[in-house]
């Protein structure tokens, strides 16, 4: 692979984010090549720092996950000396990043009209829970919440009992991906007019906007279909679900014709293969109970990979139901750098998820650890023009704030 820049090489991004939709927002920037500076509150720092996993002293892997790739500055923008470095710092980016409630930061001096009016240039993308209009901007809210209330959480889980938690940060990750296509798109328009602009992103929309069926079902029928949750499979896609297997689960996808065929000879030769009662999508979901016992009855005799191995050579999608440890181990996700390691300064070696961008010319793979709390404040103030007596004055005086790890790391790391 060659070495060429890559994209967004060059563009300096002020991350005013916490927990999970705003880092994961930079941290994406930060891989696509921007310069990303993570901001902090003295002292207390992204409450991400104290969630878990916490290994070691005290590092937060949740942490280490969402922001690696960056810089770090902790900086007191109560002060005036830090409102001002800050609003420097602001001055010299192309992008500012913030996950708070609507109006919060207007209150610190780094709402949008405040920071657009410093440098119109400037593209300014908010995350929050409902978005900056409507009746329930104000209103806090997490991922789980925007899962529950967009729909998505009542079409999974078994009928007849509440549904389960998605475990993983749908909501917070899907709209973090949108807030990265948002302020590229800002940048790209910038290059014409010059001009930044508001981007304004809602995890409660981004969860409505996933619906890729359960709205059109409403509405094109008039209300009077409603999807609800329907177990293990798709009552409008048969046959498409997870199977027991007798050590474990697996998924089939043969819900387009040639697919079924494929399995239905699979499974029950050229009799079930031509039984017309499953040919087209509209039969096999008529008849779909007994479809389903059918796959189920061939599965539950096998093990997960002897099912797989006889999907695989009959060109069946399929997939092992596989636990974090199979899926780290997995070959294929090797071969894409999927988990990188990197050295900590005070974990030693970790190994975290990567983000699944890939180009052809350069390599977005992080090269940066997520920094400690503070660890870049003395550069960062130094790149703005403020001398070394200011910057000896700010840390005396807590306007500039570092854990105290910092100060053991060697001094080329310090500045790295």
């Amino acid at each position: 692979m060659s070495t060429q820049p890559l994209p967004l090489a060059g563009i300096r991004v002020v991350d005013y984010t916490h927990f999970l939709a705003g880092p994961y927002l930079s941290r994406c920037l930060a891989g696509l090549g921007a310069d990303v500076i993570k901001v902090e509150r003295p002292k207390a720092g992204d409450a991400g720092r104290v969630h878990a996993w916490i290994a070691g002293p005290g590092q937060s892997g949740y942490f280490l996950q969402q922001n690696m790739g960056k810089r770090g500055l902790c900086v007191n923008v109560k002060d005036p000396r830090g409102l001002d470095l800050l609003h420097k710092l602001v001055s010299s980016a192309d992008v500012f990043v913030e996950n708070y409630r609507p109006g919060a930061l207007d209150k610190l001096g780094l709402g949008y009209q405040q920071l657009a009016a410093l440098n119109p240039r400037l593209v300014y993308c908010s995350v929050s829970a409902y978005g900056h209009t409507g009746p329930d901007s104000e209103r806090p809210g997490f991922g789980l919440i925007a899962e529950a209330r967009s729909g998505a959480m009542d079409l999974i889980g078994v009928p007849g009992e509440p549904p389960p938690l998605f475990r993983m940060p749908l909501a917070d990750m899907y709209a973090g991906i949108h807030g990265v296509a948002g302020v590229c798109a800002a940048l790209l328009g910038r290059a014409g007019s010059g001009k930044g602009r508001h981007v304004d992103i809602a995890l409660y929309d981004c969860m409505v906007g996933m619906h890729d069926y359960a709205v059109q079902c409403y509405t094109m029928s008039v209300g009077k279909e409603i999807p609800r949750r329907s177990g293990h499979d798709l009552p409008q896609s048969t046959v498409y679900g997870v199977f027991p297997a007798r050590d474990g689960d697996l998924v089939i996808a043969a819900q387009v014709e040639d697919a079924w065929l494929r399995l239905a000879k699979l499974i029950g030769g050229d009799a079930l293969a031509a039984d017309p009662r499953f040919h087209g999508t509209e039969n096999r979901n008529a008849n779909r109970l007994e479809a389903l016992a059918r796959v189920k009855a061939w599965t539950q005799d096998r093990t997960v990979a002897q099912c797989v191995e006889a999907l695989d050579a009959a060109e069946v999608p399929c997939s092992k139901v596989a636990r974090i440890d199979e899926v780290i181990a997995d070959p294929q996700i090797r071969a894409r750098n999927m988990i990188v390691e990197q050295e900590h300064p005070v974990m030693g070696k970790v190994r975290l998820a990567n983000i699944p961008f890939k180009f052809s010319d350069c390599d977005a793979t992080p090269r940066r650890v997520a920094p400690l709390m503070g660890q870049h404040n003395r550069e960062v103030a130094a790149e703005l023009g403020f001398g070394d007596a200011e910057i000896e004055a700010m840390v005396r005086d807590g306007v500039l704030y570092a854990e105290a790890a910092v100060d053991r790391l060697p001094q080329p790391a310090r500045s790295a």
